[in-house]
């Protein structure tokens, strides 16, 4: 029995190994959401003239496919293998990465951009999943809480890498450097990552297709608002068509014996109020990586170099309150959570007061105050996720935590991509003060409701 414990139970420096390697797969799958932000006055500006609606989809299509599939691609891993699922999807994000360089034309560039999305659902469950197999029970909040810390620092990581590429290089080589960094991350997980257990799960392909039409036809509508008008029979039949699609959603998984996810798990408050506050955070977090590249570059003047590094200041709070979140959440209970989304509100609001004029050491501290409440807050809401499910049920649990963040990732970006279209001002500043004061407002309408849920009876 000794021996067999010893064999599954990787000594220190093994667990060490695989925290790094799967720490730095979720930080390639996360950074390409970011990353891509800087690219967009070199697409706009490119022979295939994409509109400011194929803009916003070549942002958001990788993360909708990746939000979406993450639950279905948790239960792939549960099923056949975590390992396995993390190296196929690290071969699809290099083959989707190689489509969209090679992109002629703007829809080809949207299927890479899916391709891609589809291997980053994959590689995303399996990290964290097979970073919990390492740990004992004791040990797997902290686990979260590192794996967490990787995936915000992917946003500042994602801007400065895009940064230093698009410096010197065309948008091509943005994704041109993604296929060799998953090759090697690809050798690396196969050498150290274990094997993993097999458990049956419940791969519901129908559900999976409602989910993701609910959330395209709602992306779309948002998307197209500005320039087909809010009360056309284009926007307003997306928007009823989603509405619909997702009600066909909750009717099937209710019924269903397997479903993609039983909506009656959300009695859980834990699991409730985690996954709506872990997507409101990266509403908030995402919707300003979108316009603040644009911001640097056209208000400010900054390179694309400079643009990704002066992001930098986000990673500070990041790295030093995520550390501490999970003991200081221990220590003082729901109040860490409270502050930490009022961070983000309040880093928000001030960063829609700057302008063109505003000194740049003024910027970094509003970015600082943003990020101190993502690095408080959304660690203790990861960890509510997926502590509220079974360790059998690992692979739901991480699926579902990821898929929150990704459809908030998305939805940030669609709506302040809209609220830039529909301001009308030439001044890019006012648009973005505009844009990050809308935003504000949501993300502070969802985390009155996330504090509500949270809050024990």
């Amino acid at each position: 029995m000794n021996l067999v414990a010893e064999r599954r139970t990787p000594r220190p420096a093994g667990r060490r190994a695989v925290y790094i390697v799967m720490a730095a797969c979720s930080v390639l799958v996360v950074s390409l959401v970011a990353a891509v932000n800087l690219a967009i006055p070199k697409l706009a500006a490119s022979p295939l003239e994409p509109s400011a609606g194929q803009l916003l989809w070549i942002v958001d299509t990788y993360v909708l496919v990746f939000g979406c599939l993450l639950i279905p691609a948790g239960a792939i891993g549960d099923r056949h293998g975590r390992k396995g699922a993390l190296l196929a999807g690290l071969a699809l994000v290099a083959a989707g990465a190689l489509l969209s360089a090679a992109a002629p034309g703007v829809a080809v560039l949207i299927a890479g951009r899916a391709v891609t999305g589809v291997g980053a659902a994959l590689v995303m469950p399996a990290t964290l999943s097979l970073m919990l197999e390492v740990t004992e029970p004791a040990g797997r909040p902290q686990a979260v809480a590192v794996w967490t810390a990787a995936t915000g620092i992917a946003g500042v990581v994602g801007n400065v890498g895009g940064g230093l590429v698009l410096q010197y290089l065309p948008w091509q080589a943005l994704f041109l450097a993604v296929a060799p960094a998953a090759t090697v991350l690809g050798l690396l997980a196969a050498r150290f990552a274990p094997r993993g257990e097999r458990r049956p799960a419940a791969l519901d392909a129908i559900g999976s297709v409602l989910l993701v039409a609910a959330a395209a036809t709602l992306l779309d509508g948002i998307i197209e608002g500005p320039s087909a008008g809010w009360t056309s029979v284009r926007v307003l039949g997306a928007l009823a068509a989603s509405a619909v699609l997702l009600a066909l959603f909750v009717a099937r998984s209710l019924r269903t014996a397997h479903p993609l996810i039983d909506p009656r798990l959300f009695r859980d408050r834990g699991l409730r109020a985690g996954s709506l506050g872990v997507g409101v955070a990266f509403f908030g977090l995402f919707s300003l990586f979108y316009v603040n590249a644009q911001y640097l570059q056209y208000a400010k003047g900054y390179s694309p170099l400079l643009t990704g590094c002066a992001i930098v200041p986000l990673a500070v709070g990041m790295m030093v309150a995520s550390r501490r979140s999970i003991a200081l959440a221990e220590r003082f209970g729901d109040a860490v959570v409270a502050v930490g989304l009022a961070g983000i509100v309040t880093g928000l609001i001030l960063i829609s007061f700057a302008t063109a004029s505003t000194p740049y050491p003024v910027y970094a501290l509003f970015l600082v105050v943003l990020s101190l409440g993502m690095g408080l807050c959304v660690p203790v809401l990861s960890s509510a996720v997926t502590t509220s499910l079974p360790q059998d049920r690992a692979g739901l649990g991480s699926g579902l935590n990821g898929a929150t963040r990704e459809i908030g990732s998305a939805l940030g970006v669609a709506v302040l991509g809209t609220a830039l279209s529909s301001h009308g001002s030439q001044d890019f500043s006012e648009a973005m003060s505009f844009g990050l004061r809308v935003v504000a407002v949501l993300v502070l309408a969802g985390s009155l409701l996330t504090l509500s849920w949270w809050r024990r009876p």
